[in-house]
């Protein structure tokens, strides 16, 4: 099949989509019905929701949908769309695949992940989070922190410790679990905006089945690494159109507050920053689409998160002292993503941005090793028994 043809046919799949399903209506059917015509992911094979066409025919999809207000998957399940189906592409079986991806992209069944732990944040690797294998089960006891909507999930990407014995980024392995089976407690964590969008997450002698082992046994470094990818390409490489997203806010407070020579200044050179990294993003998304990658999408999540921070402390040094009246801090437990309005809240958000998704020390180590070919951090417990590292 033609470019040509590949684009024509998904014109035809959205005149039917649309012609036989009401965006407006129930949106988990609208969604069912989008992804049964392959227009969910249209580079995943066909019947996973998918058309096996070109990556780059899927913006032509966002693009008509978000035109008419249909309803967006990632704003029923953020780390489902932007995570587990990637997930589940490059490493799951096909039985896996036609498990998950159907009820995950209607937003039926959200998903979270578990990576982080209070002993093991940035070094991921060193997780103590263990699964023991016992029959045809595993039986999972530890603890996970920063599990962001693990209160309303039911399915949860977890890499635990499997092999204490070997090296620790040999050790590990990944299971997709039910979040809602006894022996996983989820409790809130506050955030400075007085939500819990973040969770702990605790288990207790819960059991996974064997077949929610994605990959095989001790493979789960090298699936944390796609899952991270996929996390930094959805929170770096969001291109908005230009002037939308943070930078409207920062030109909304200066329009209705004012400031002086120097504001302005401040304020138009971070209109620069903003709209480098967005042009960058949309370079990174071209690469993408030829199936090319380079560094652009680490490079979008570092960039993304230091400039959020400094629109944000310039916003509210534009807002004065109405920007100290934040609205209530009473805690809420929120059940999807949604766009904040209120640049006060914005302004606390941010300051997760240099957290999730790999901090921004990580990001430059990241950078400075792999891109710029600086020399690597010493690592003396790479090679030792993970047991054996000293804690």
């Amino acid at each position: 099949m033609t470019a040509t043809d590949a684009a024509v046919r998904v014109d035809q799949l959205l005149d039917q989509l649309l012609a036989e399903h009401d965006p407006a209506g129930d949106p988990h059917e609208f969604l069912r019905a989008r992804f049964d015509l392959g227009l969910a992911w249209v580079w995943f094979p066909e019947g996973l929701g998918g058309l096996g066409s070109s990556r780059r025919l899927q913006a032509v999809v966002e693009q008509r949908l978000r035109g008419i207000g249909a309803p967006d998957p990632a704003s029923f399940n953020v780390l489902g769309i932007g995570m587990g189906a990637h997930v589940l592409l490059a490493h799951g079986t096909e039985e896996q695949q036609r498990r998950w991806l159907r009820p995950m992209f209607s937003g039926e069944e959200i998903w979270c992940q578990m990576f982080s732990e209070p002993g093991a944040g940035s070094d991921v690797a060193s997780l103590a989070c263990r699964a023991a294998r016992d029959g045809d089960e595993w039986v999972v006891n530890g603890q996970k922190v920063w599990t962001t909507l693990a209160h309303v999930a039911k399915w949860g990407m977890l890499v635990t410790r499997t092999d204490p014995d070997l090296p620790k980024h040999a050790g590990m392995s990944y299971f997709i679990v039910d979040m809602e089976e006894p022996g996983v407690e989820v409790r809130p964590l506050r955030q400075i905006t007085g939500e819990a969008e973040f969770n702990e997450v605790y288990f207790t002698d819960s059991r996974v089945p064997g077949d929610q082992l994605i990959g095989e046994v001790g493979e789960g470094w090298r699936i944390a690494i796609t899952t991270l990818m996929a996390e930094r390409v959805a929170i770096g490489a969001n291109v908005l159109p230009r002037g939308y997203g943070p930078i409207e806010h920062l030109i909304e407070a200066w329009r209705r507050h004012g400031g002086t020579g120097a504001d302005r200044d401040k304020m138009m050179s971070l209109w620069v920053e903003a709209e480098t990294a967005r042009l960058t993003n949309m370079r990174a998304a071209q690469a993408r689409e030829r199936g090319v990658p380079g560094p652009e999408d680490s490079t979008g999540k570092l960039v993304y998160a230091e400039v959020n921070k400094r629109i944000y402390e310039h916003t509210v040094d534009l807002i004065g002292a109405e920007a100290m009246l934040y609205g209530s801090y009473e805690m809420t437990r929120p059940e999807q993503f949604a766009p904040i309005e209120d640049p006060r809240k914005a302004f606390l958000r941010s300051r997760g941005n240099s957290i999730e998704g790999g901090t921004t020390e990580i990001m430059k180590n990241i950078l400075g090793e792999r891109v710029l070919g600086l020399p690597g951090e010493p690592r003396v417990d790479k090679d030792l028994p993970w047991s054996e590292v000293p804690r």
